[in-house]
């Protein structure tokens, strides 16, 4: 049986290196942040005259022909007090930027999968929404023994947001959890 095979190069040489790195506007630093490496290794690849195999030729390959894919994963900059990231494993699926004192919302989603999306469809989320959000990656507030459950989180009430602070919003049936940025 014969083995698929892909329209990629074997190999990547320094030149190829910087060509893309200069293409996507990124330093040595941010370029290195970008694929997972450090950046002597990229120093080193563009000072290279070998032959550099392995993924990076692959991810070179993807960055020079999808420049417009950086755009679409590029998290925004914080404008917000407080930034959420709604995450399904080790994936962002939603970032939630929320200004509690204005009851603002803000969100990008990182996800075409409605169902990993932090509010599905809405893709323009008012602050009410946001509430419900929180709520429901809490236990209810009918909860019995709500006073004993909120006392070993060391909580003097119930409020959906000191809450997810101190589970992560984390539910035994799912792989999501929310991380807060402050």
């Amino acid at each position: 049986m014969e083995s698929i095979k892909y329209a990629i190069p074997d190999y990547a040489t320094a030149k190829d290196i910087k060509r893309v790195r200069n293409l996507l506007n990124l330093t040595q630093k941010e370029f290195a942040s970008l694929v997972g490496i450090s950046k002597p290794t990229i120093e080193r690849w563009e000072a290279s005259t070998n032959k550099i195999t392995g993924p990076i030729v692959f991810l070179l390959y993807i960055l020079e022909h999808d420049i417009e894919y950086l755009d679409r994963i590029k998290l925004p900059k914080k404008n917000k007090p407080l930034r959420l990231f709604y995450m399904r494993a080790q994936t962002i699926c939603t970032l939630i930027d929320v200004n509690p004192l204005k009851q603002e919302i803000e969100i990008k989603n990182y996800t075409n999968d409605v169902m990993s999306k932090a509010f599905g469809n809405n893709e323009h989320p008012s602050y009410e929404d946001y509430l419900e959000f929180l709520k429901s990656r809490c236990f209810p507030e009918t909860r019995d023994k709500l006073k004993l459950v909120l006392a070993d989180l060391d909580l003097p009430f119930y409020d959906p947001f000191l809450i997810i602070k101190k589970t992560e919003g984390r539910m035994a049936e799912d792989d999501y959890w929310i991380k807060i940025e402050e």
